[in-house]
């Protein structure tokens, strides 16, 4: 039986840190363990040119040590201009261009409604090397929300491929067993984050016995045959899957409201909960491509050579409940079990 695990140290390929305030608190909480991370840029206003991506990288390095790398990204919108797009990859300034559509998730009421009118912007990219990050669903009001990452599929993101074939996409937070289909179908230029918590929760950890909001994420956890897929992906092996947590942080007054805000903080005790699904899954020989070589890979970057130890523990390992945030507590998740995995860097 593992009891001790060393790893290159790990990244992040899916990350908010939001901003201000709360930029502060958080971000440390990555920076601990990971070594680099993609960063989100739906803030308020998003992050649409290089230069803002600039800056936005500036005050997230205020809040992390030299030893972690924010790896930026720009918000595509229907009036992205490819010429800004490709001059910022390749001053080293953007990793990538990330995908919502209108309306799909949190601060994401300036993506896109008519794909038609980014298409000079994806051949751009294409032509670049630059990846593609979608957020993977639709936001039709017919459309059931338990329903809508796998239209999203056939719709948007299959046709986006076949139109631009040579253009290199990550399906991010997938939540499916059909996003994991689609995902081993594909022989080359895609990839597939999963998060933490999706991991761990199915939908009927948010409503069975009262509504859990901390719980609550976009997409929505979906029905426990699709989480038990996605661990089967995680740990497979598979080269194609690794490791976004998608840490959202919210304020409790935010998340325990009316109108409760969708995001689970996971960057405090993302490693611990991991190790305890691998090892699970009888799968802890393959955490480190999952959390730290499969990501590179895809973003044809290389490993890290610092490494992170994990240990097993005979006791549960402690973390703190809540961060403070400067606005208020932020609720860390809770897997809902025990961990016995300690990090000794």
């Amino acid at each position: 039986m593992i009891q001790s695990l060393t790893i290159p140290r790990p990244d992040d390929w899916h990350l908010h840190l939001r901003d201000g305030a709360m930029l502060q608190a958080v971000a440390p909480e990555t920076a601990r363990h990971f070594a680099r991370a993609i960063i989100m840029p739906n803030l308020v206003p998003p992050v649409v040119t290089g230069a803002q991506a600039e800056a936005y990288r500036a005050r997230i390095r205020t809040a992390t040590p030299d030893s972690f790398t924010p790896l930026m990204t720009l918000y595509l919108t229907e009036a992205t201009d490819p010429a800004d797009v490709v001059a910022a990859h390749r001053a080293g300034i953007i990793t990538a261009v990330k995908l919502y559509p209108a309306g799909a998730t949190t601060n994401s009421a300036s993506g896109v409604r008519d794909f038609d009118r980014v298409r000079a912007v994806l051949d751009a990219m294409a032509e670049a090397g630059i990846p593609l990050l979608t957020h993977g669903e639709v936001t039709d009001p017919e459309i059931d929300i338990f329903d809508r990452e796998a239209v999203f599929i056939d719709r948007v993101l299959d046709p986006i491929r076949r139109a631009t074939p040579g253009l290199r996409v990550v399906m991010e937070h997938i939540t499916t067993a059909d996003a994991v289909a689609y995902v081993q179908s594909q022989p080359e230029n895609l990839g597939a984050t999963i998060t933490t918590h999706h991991l761990v929760i199915n939908r009927n950890h948010i409503l069975v016995g009262g509504i859990k909001p901390h719980y609550y994420c976009l997409p929505v956890a979906k029905r426990e045959t699709h989480r038990v897929a996605l661990v089967q992906a995680a740990t497979s092996g598979d080269a194609r899957f690794f490791l976004g947590t998608d840490s959202a942080p919210h304020t409790d007054d935010a998340k325990e409201s009316a109108c409760g805000c969708a995001g689970c903080f996971t960057a405090t005790n993302t490693l611990s909960i991991l190790a305890q699904v691998f090892e699970e899954a009888g799968a802890l020989d393959r955490l480190a491509g999952f959390t730290s070589r499969n990501g590179p890979a895809f973003y044809r970057l290389p490993e890290n050579t610092t490494t992170l130890t994990l240990q097993k523990s005979d006791t549960p390992v402690s973390y703190p409940a809540k961060i403070e945030s400067g606005a208020g507590p932020v609720t860390v998740f809770d897997p809902g079990f025990p961990l016995y995995w300690r990090i000794l860097d």
